[in-house]
């Protein structure tokens, strides 16, 4: 892969279009991780501290398919179109991304 198609490639993430609402929802989730920090420094009920974990893990996966359905409309899609040795590799670590949201 040669250095220019790296640059464009880096400069021209899939998500780029909806990047202010994917850290408005990173904001809110931070938020969250906060609000259960001060639920145990509280002691609170272990069922409702799991409820907001539930919902943390939740929003978190809402966010990575998000960024994994953005990824392969554009990095992989365009890879692809373009053809050769980059779209074997888009299509890879697409496959390992995967993979790894699957196992967690």
């Amino acid at each position: 892969m040669d250095t220019v198609t790296t640059s464009v490639t880096e400069a021209s993430h899939g998500y780029i279009s909806d990047k202010t609402r994917y850290l408005a929802r990173i904001k809110r989730i931070e938020g969250q991780a906060r609000g259960i920090h001060r639920m145990v420094d509280q002691d609170t009920y272990c069922i409702d501290i799991l409820t907001q974990i539930s919902a943390i893990t939740s929003a978190l996966e809402n966010v990575a398919l998000g960024l994994l359905d953005d990824h392969l409309k554009h990095c992989v899609a365009g890879a692809i179109h373009n053809g050769g040795a980059e779209a074997e590799e888009k299509i890879g670590e697409a496959s390992e991304a995967i993979a790894r949201l699957v196992k967690s």
